[in-house]
């Protein structure tokens, strides 16, 4: 074989260059090695006019390159590029190449072999063109993410990186000029190794769609910031008392601040479903603020009973977020004793607040209502309402007591069945109803002036008071 291309051989394989484009090849073990000399020489053209034009450090100078040779980190495929043209160099006596690898490469082999041809080179501290000197000072940013971090209890993170404009342009530039099509952005360069950094000594993972804590690093100010993501907890609740709202009711009078009406509370209500339930949370957690994101809402005066009705727990900038649920769990039911019970608890993400939600919508919901009708009940009005609401579809325009704050609308709804469970007296009666989620179930009874139709009220040519409301089942799959 020419002695040429065996040298060639012999440094490519010593340097670990997989990455010079050819068809024409050899493979020796597992390694291919390329020995089309056209784009060998190609490639070294493009190489040193990239440093005799700029300093560039090794991983600026292996990135522009990334997409050959796997397994490498550019700052590996930088050093082992620059190994490689100061091998060549050597063997041909190319002085010129030589001093660009020692100034502009900061190539400390370079520095060492002019020296064997009776040359000195006086190094200087020159900025990489590319980065200046963001990449070579990753390690100790890096040290100052793990500091940042050691206050902070996380699982999963994200790293996140601002790269100067004029960086960007830079390098944008010089890959247009030289027809760089290979190259790897530095910002990416950035995230990657600051997070395989952190995931080493922390030993937790990269999660690129739910982490905990975003790391964003700003490389125009230096500065290194930590954006704690909310602790997302799912379960079921139950309401035990009528009287409590589901969210925190603010005054409307004062708007919070306290005055007569609200007797200095700020609230309409003295307690909430979320109120009782966030108080054990934001203690165990340390989190500034907690939110309840429910599957729908029952009225005040109404119980949420049987399974209870799914939620999500969000809390914000938990100081601790490896809490045992359990715990959890008993500490708010001994908290909100006898009013609200959870159960099922568990970790989840925020897409699951937007799933339950869109469900609560359509997830089919039974009921139990006391009501009272304005004239005696016969012996025949029991079939007649059970009949006349079995799979049957109501037209209901937006209650006139919630339209408000609820768009004004007619929706129309199924109800599945009505049972008439018990008679208590020639005017009272328990009635079940399993219907469609969204229904306004109190209308469905008293009519609602004819906003609701068909009702029972308009059935038996009554009018109907709801004296109690229970939900006693949300049929949903979370």
């Amino acid at each position: 074989m020419h002695a040429h291309a065996i040298f060639l051989k012999l440094a490519v394989f010593y340097s670990l260059i997989l990455f010079l484009m050819t068809t024409d090849f050899n493979r020796i073990g597992d390694i291919v090695i390329y020995m089309d000399e056209k784009s060998i020489d190609n490639w070294l053209k493009k190489t040193f006019e990239l440093l005799k034009s700029h300093c560039l450090c090794d991983s600026c100078l292996g990135r522009q390159f990334a997409d050959y040779g796997s397994g490498l980190t550019n700052k590996e495929r930088g050093f082992a590029i620059k190994t490689f043209l100061t091998m060549n160099a050597h063997r041909l006596e190319d002085i010129e190449l030589l001093k660009i690898l020692a100034t502009h490469g900061t190539f400390k082999p370079a520095i060492k072999t002019l020296a064997t041809f009776g040359i000195e080179i006086q190094t200087t501290d020159s900025e990489c063109f590319l980065c200046e000197e963001i990449l070579d000072d990753l390690p100790k940013y890096a040290d100052e993410i793990l500091q940042k971090l050691e206050s902070v209890d996380f699982n999963t993170f994200l790293v996140g990186s601002k790269i100067s404009t004029l960086l960007l342009e830079r390098e944008d530039e010089l890959r247009a000029r030289y027809y760089i099509d290979s190259g790897e952005a530095c910002k990416s360069e950035i995230n990657r190794e600051l997070g395989k950094y952190i995931q080493k000594h922390t030993g937790n993972n990269p999660d690129f769609q739910n982490p905990d804590i975003v790391i964003f690093f700003d490389t125009v100010e230096k500065n290194i910031s930590l954006s704690v993501n909310p602790l997302f907890i799912y379960g079921r609740y139950r309401k035990l008392v009528r009287g409590i709202p589901q969210s925190t009711w603010i005054c409307s009078s004062c708007q919070g601040e306290g005055c007569d009406e609200c007797n200095g509370t700020g609230k309409r209500y003295p307690e909430s479903i979320e109120e009782l339930i966030s108080h054990p949370a934001l203690e165990l957690t340390g989190g500034k603020g907690a939110k309840i994101h429910a599957a729908g809402r029952e009225d005040i005066d109404a119980r949420m009973l049987g399974n209870g009705r799914p939620f999500v727990l969000e809390i914000k900038d938990p100081k601790r977020r490896n809490v045992s649920l359990e715990f959890l769990e008993e500490a708010i039911n001994q908290h909100a004793k006898e009013k609200v019970e959870v159960s099922d608890l568990r970790k989840t993400t925020r897409e699951v607040i937007r799933q339950i939600k869109a469900r609560s919508k359509f997830s089919e919901k039974t009921y139990r209502l006391l009501v009272k009708v304005a004239r005696k009940i016969e012996t025949d009005d029991v079939k007649k309402i059970e009949q006349s609401f079995q799979s049957v579809t109501i037209n209901q325009r937006t209650p006139q007591r919630v339209v408000h704050r609820r768009v004004d609308k007619t929706r129309q709804k199924r109800v599945f069945s009505l049972k008439v469970q018990q008679i208590l007296d020639d005017h009272t009666m328990e009635i079940k109803v399993y219907c469609e989620g969204g229904l306004y179930v109190k209308e469905l009874l008293t009519g609602d002036e004819s906003f609701t139709t068909p009702s029972v009220s308009e059935l038996l040519s009554s009018s109907i008071e709801v004296l109690e409301i229970d939900v006693l089942k949300v049929h949903s799959h979370s």
